[in-house]
C-alpha cells in the first residue's frame, strides 16, 4: 500500500516538473510525460507484482506453520 502511494505521489511529481518545461518552438510535452507516466506505470506494476508474489509466498508460509500447529493439537488432544 505504500508503494502504491509513493508510486502515485511520483507520478504527480513528474506531470508537475514536465509541466514547466516548455519553450517556444519546441512541441508541447505531453508526449514525454506520456513517457515518464508509461515508464512509472510499469515500474509500478513490476513493484506489485513483486509484492503480490511476496505476500503469497508468506500466506504459503503462514498455511503450513498452521498445518503443523493443527496436527500438534490434534496429537495432544489424541493424548
Amino acid at each position: 500500500m505504500k508503494k502504491t502511494i509513493l508510486a502515485l505521489a511520483f507520478m504527480a511529481v513528474v506531470m508537475v516538473s514536465c509541466g514547466d518545461k516548455k519553450v517556444e518552438g519546441e512541441p508541447t510535452v505531453g508526449t514525454e510525460i506520456g513517457e515518464k507516466i508509461d515508464t512509472v506505470a510499469q515500474k509500478t506494476e513490476e513493484v506489485i507484482d513483486t509484492t503480490q508474489a511476496k505476500e503469497g509466498e508468506a500466506l504459503e508460509e503462514d498455511a503450513e506453520k498452521l498445518d503443523e500447529a493443527g496436527k500438534e493439537l490434534k496429537e495432544a488432544a489424541k493424548k
